[in-house]
């Protein structure tokens, strides 16, 4: 979302989505939103979305923090985590019965994008690290489009923490092939039949080209033209692709 249907979080700059969206609806395409976005549920995002006229339903939304949840709900029931994130990541962990511990005991420490990181939150979980704990990523990006250009991600955060550890982290977001695949698996669409638009090169276009999606890239964000694999062309803007329909 950051970078192609807006920029910023909290005062958000609308860049399009309305139109595509309309023209998708009209075709009858499936569509899927799949956002590294870790600070709100998924809740949160159909309705700032709503705000800007780009309706989706919230079975169309996949954000990291809610693939996460899933994920460790999945491979391993309840667990116990010790987070660095936000309150909408703790939000979609508690949803699927996740509890959250402040000590230095627990089955996974929980990595999203935290604006109120502070070293001894990050030194305290490297305790709960060498403590036994396993890392599990919402995702890997470096940066992400604020409204006054690029910021720092969650991907800093997890190097951190590996450096600081020893231990590599599971990544769920993109570009993890795992979030591609299950939007695939969701939408009941083939990965030939499915077509990526983002505006980063290393978690939207490569990590679609890992679960085998062509993609295109969105000029309104971070990256710029270049080649890499799956890439079939680019847009100024999102909205520039309903003429393509």
């Amino acid at each position: 979302m950051d970078g192609v249907f807006y920029k910023g979080k909290e005062t958000r700059v609308k860049i399009g989505g309305t139109r595509i969206v309309s023209q998708l609806r009209k075709k009858g395409k499936k569509l899927m939103i799949l956002t590294n976005n870790s600070t709100d549920t998924a809740e949160t995002v159909r309705e700032r979305l709503a705000e800007i006229d780009v309706p989706l339903d919230l079975n169309e939304i996949m954000t990291s923090g809610r693939a996460t949840a899933d994920y460790l709900r999945s491979k391993f029931g309840q667990v116990e985590y010790f987070l660095l994130g936000e309150a909408g990541l703790e939000a979609e962990l508690r949803s699927q019965g996740h509890i959250r511990t402040h000590g230095l005991s627990a089955d996974f420490v929980v990595i999203g994008l935290d604006r109120h990181l502070t070293y001894g939150k990050l030194d305290r979980a490297a305790a709960v690290v060498r403590g036994g704990a396993s890392i599990v990523a919402t995702h890997a990006s470096p940066l992400y489009m604020y409204r006054d250009g690029p910021a720092l991600a969650s991907g800093p955060i997890l190097k951190a923490l590996e450096y600081a550890t020893g231990k590599r982290g599971k990544v769920i977001g993109k570009p993890s092939p795992l979030m591609f695949k299950t939007a695939l698996e969701r939408t009941g669409v083939r990965a030939s039949d499915a077509v990526m638009v983002g505006d980063q090169l290393d978690t939207d276009i490569e990590g679609a080209a890992g679960a085998g999606i062509e993609s295109v890239l969105v000029l309104s964000g971070l990256d710029r033209p270049a080649k890499r694999k799956g890439l079939i062309g680019s847009v100024e803007n999102v909205d520039d692709l309903a003429d393509y329909l």
